[in-house]
């Protein structure tokens, strides 16, 4: 299955998912409310599948448009209803009770992020301790004395153990202060070194999509894997060149092969071609003439040799840091990181307003799409990383006071109670054209975020 069809699934599957978690929340206050629901919605547009229930026959049902979903209750705003109804209705409930059914949609996915950050913990998130490999040369992280080797122990006093809460605290800190302070040692120099990283008027820049690391001026550290051939595929280009298992590849036409990654990007730029191969065997240098063969990948000809590499044992045990916690303690931690996830995604928001941090982040279905198959295709406990994310993103952002979404009716609500009467017809509608006037224009730029990232 190629990497198209597994992030269109996932990308259905996550949405899918988290929808009917945050309309669940709607639903099941509103049912304890006493208010009637007549649909029960999954997607939008024409249904694909429904099904009446209950005594109130409500209509469940998946429609053919999966970005979204909704409840419809009883409303007398919305058409007629039979006198015996009208204490169902929810224009009728007093305000306390619709503002908690318009915020049970952002809980439940709140508690949806807890609930799968609780399991990740109970079979444990792999993950790399925080080594830095390379420190670039005249860098902001070499102005401050980071060093090849170093380990981050700690990010404005606050310990990380992994890359990726590295990563997020390094965010977290420069929305703080552009003064970061970090916690280091290495493995030849135990003692701990406080450092400050100065990113003053860097914000905007080190906010986009994949440059807060480079902009930084480090890399993780990763192993070089030796470009040793650990398996030969029968009627492969290497097996008819006379390649064999434990072979390790000198040089190609002339050009010294350092590493295994070095070797498959050589192999991959020249499908068809002829090349003079000299490997190691046995203690001895042997030359090979090997054809290239070629294969298609994503639509792109590729060359291929039909050859597995051989990896040492466990390159990365020594940097392995797995975080596991089981019970109260897995849950205390869960909320934990679901609290400072949202505190940091409200914060970068705020941001983006005033101009500081890059609008770049916004992302769109498109990329949503990718994040979705790249975070499956590793494994359960990314694709449960990516859907708390996800979750935790559809609370705040249906939480903002824009007319069209959860946080603007409670706005509504909060001025009816305000002003002892509901707000005129005429200025609610106003209020829906400009939510959805900004909502269009907001996912316009999503998608253009969406496909400058794609074409680039």
């Amino acid at each position: 299955m190629n990497m198209f069809v597994i992030s269109v699934l996932s990308f259905v599957l996550a949405i899918g998912v988290l929808v009917a978690v945050h309309e669940w929340g709607h639903y099941i206050v509103a049912r304890m409310a006493g208010v009637k629901v007549l649909r029960f919605s999954v997607g939008f547009g024409r249904p694909l599948w429904m099904r009446r229930s209950g005594p109130d026959k409500t209509e469940y049902c998946i429609a053919s448009i999966p970005l979204g979903g909704y409840v419809k209750l009883l409303d007398e705003r919305e058409g007629t209803v039979s006198p015996q109804d009208r204490h169902r209705t929810f224009n009728s409930q007093p305000v306390l009770a619709r503002i908690a059914i318009l915020i049970a949609g952002p809980a439940m996915n709140f508690l949806f992020a807890i609930a799968a950050f609780w399991f990740m913990y109970q079979i444990g998130v792999p993950g790399l301790a925080p080594v830095i490999g390379q420190v670039d040369n005249g860098s902001i992280a070499a102005a401050a004395g980071v060093r090849e080797g170093d380990r981050i122990l700690a990010i404005n006093q606050r310990p990380v153990a992994t890359w990726e809460g590295a990563a997020l605290g390094l965010l977290d800190a420069m929305l703080e202060d552009p003064d970061v302070q970090i916690e280091v040692s290495s493995e030849q120099n135990p003692t701990t070194r406080l450092l400050t990283i100065n990113t003053a008027d860097r914000l905007g820049e080190l906010t986009k999509p994949g440059a807060l690391l480079p902009g930084i001026g480090i890399s993780p550290w990763s192993p070089v894997v030796a470009p040793l051939i650990g398996e030969i595929v029968t009627g492969g280009s290497a097996e008819a060149a006379g390649m064999q298992v434990g072979d390790l590849v000198i040089s190609v036409n002339g050009e010294a092969v350092k590493d295994w990654s070095g070797w498959v990007d050589y192999v991959r730029a020249r499908p068809n071609e002829d090349v003079v191969v000299i490997v190691r065997r046995d203690n001895a240098e042997l030359t090979l003439t090997l054809r290239i063969g070629e294969a298609v990948d994503d639509g792109q000809t590729i060359g291929r040799i039909g050859a597995g590499v051989r990896l040492q044992d466990d390159l990365f045990a020594r940097f392995r840091a797995e975080q596991r916690y089981t019970g109260f303690e897995g849950l205390r931690k869960a909320v934990q990181r679901t609290w400072s996830m949202s505190e940091l995604t409200v914060r970068m928001v705020g941001r983006m307003v005033t101009g500081d941090v890059s609008a770049r982040n916004i992302s769109g279905p498109i990329n949503i799409a990718q994040y979705a198959g790249y975070s499956a295709s590793i494994g359960l406990t990314s694709f449960l990383s990516f859907l708390a994310v996800v979750s935790l993103s559809l609370g705040i952002i249906n939480l903002l006071p824009i007319p069209i979404l959860d946080g603007g009716q409670v706005v509504y609500q909060l001025a009816e109670a305000i002003k002892g009467q509901p707000l005129s017809e005429r200025t609610q509608a106003l209020g829906q054209q400009i939510g959805i006037a900004f909502l269009v224009l907001i996912m316009s730029f999503a998608f253009y975020n969406d496909l400058s990232r794609f074409f680039s």
